[in-house]
């Protein structure tokens, strides 16, 4: 039986960037979650209540779960600027990166149960002196000095429906990939893998996919080496370990109905690997979530959205599959 989510240590859910799509779905995720999880929001609540949903402010998240049937939860930490719908202001940015910060702070604390992420804009960021290439990394340096009994992350993973996939290596060009995949960049990413889907999803004894790099595997060293000179090599150490994973395998092959069906996770190498496979089976509702970390942190797989910020058609539908999944990897967690 799945554990159960203490509603008494809400999710905290950060807004992201104010002139993107984030408040029009925060709004609309509550109202399609008010009678389970309950979160708080850190962030403007004026902005939240001008998009017409019942705004709660609190004093602590503690107080949002007597409250979130009826309102949504805010920790009202105000934008500095003036915000317009589609047009995201470099005075703004800080405090996008504040919010995450107290939001990182709080799940660390024990005030929150798992930090859920809306999606932020790096150009004004950058402007604004921001030094981490996104989200990730910066909760990575947020977490870095707080205890953790595992295998330091931080790993992307992204899910759609029963499919979650692992990347090796992330935001790179095609011709970097080969030689960043390495032996111990697969066996890290691998052991964090199976480390959490024991941890964080309650899967005794995790199956692993591992994609190959070349097509067909390589067939053999025809079609290139990787495969017998690092991939293979670094699957037979990690069953070694007593993780099981798989030897490289095509990666053509890897993502249908009855394949999926063989593992928990897919090890991917690059981008593009993992993201066309979750994206096809449902662009709408893919999750992205951080793996590895002391904190379970998950965040709608989308951009900001600027060009339909404030016009009311933003789907809510991969926020509301994040906020689930954080609650599930909580309750998992919270269980041990």
């Amino acid at each position: 039986m799945a554990a159960s989510f203490d509603s008494k240590t809400p999710l905290i859910l950060t807004l992201g960037e104010p002139a993107g799509v984030g408040p029009e779905i925060i709004g609309k995720a509550w109202a399609a979650t008010s009678s389970e999880a309950p979160f708080a929001v850190i962030g403007d609540a004026r902005l939240l209540a001008a998009r017409g949903v019942p705004v709660v402010e609190i004093g602590a998240p503690s107080d949002a779960p007597a409250v979130f049937a009826r309102g949504l939860p805010v920790l009202h930490h105000p934008a500095p600027a003036p915000v317009e719908p589609g047009r995201p202001d470099p005075r703004n940015a800080p405090v996008v990166a504040d919010w995450i910060e107290r939001g990182v702070a709080l799940v660390l604390a024990g005030e929150g149960s798992a930090l859920v992420t809306a999606p932020i804009a790096k150009a004004p960021l950058y402007a604004a002196g921001f030094r981490f290439p996104g989200h990730t990394e910066f909760i990575a340096e947020l977490t870095a000095d707080a205890p953790y009994a595992g295998t330091r992350g931080p790993v992307m993973m992204l899910t759609a429906r029963d499919l979650r996939a692992c990347l090796v290596t992330i935001h790179v060009a095609l011709d970097q990939v080969p030689e960043l995949i390495t032996a111990e960049r697969v066996s890290r990413t691998a052991r964090v893998v199976h480390e959490t889907l024991k941890r964080d999803f309650g899967i005794a004894r995790p199956r692993l996919a591992l994609a190959a790099l070349n097509p067909h595997a390589g067939e053999g060293g025809a079609i290139g080496l990787q495969e017998i000179t690092i991939l293979t090599p670094a699957a037979e150490a990690l069953r070694a370990e007593g993780i099981d994973i798989t030897d490289p395998r095509p990666a053509d092959t890897m993502f249908h109905d009855a394949a999926r069906a063989t593992y928990d996770a897919a090890i991917c190498l690059y981008h593009d690997q993992a993201l066309i496979p979750v994206k096809t089976l449902d662009f709408w509702g893919g999750v992205n979530a951080t793996l590895g970390l002391p904190i379970i942190r998950t965040s709608p797989d989308h951009g900001t959205g600027f060009d339909i910020a404030g016009k009311d058609v933003a789907r809510p539908d991969s926020l509301i599959a994040a906020i689930r999944l954080a609650a599930t990897m909580a309750a998992a967690r919270g269980s041990q």
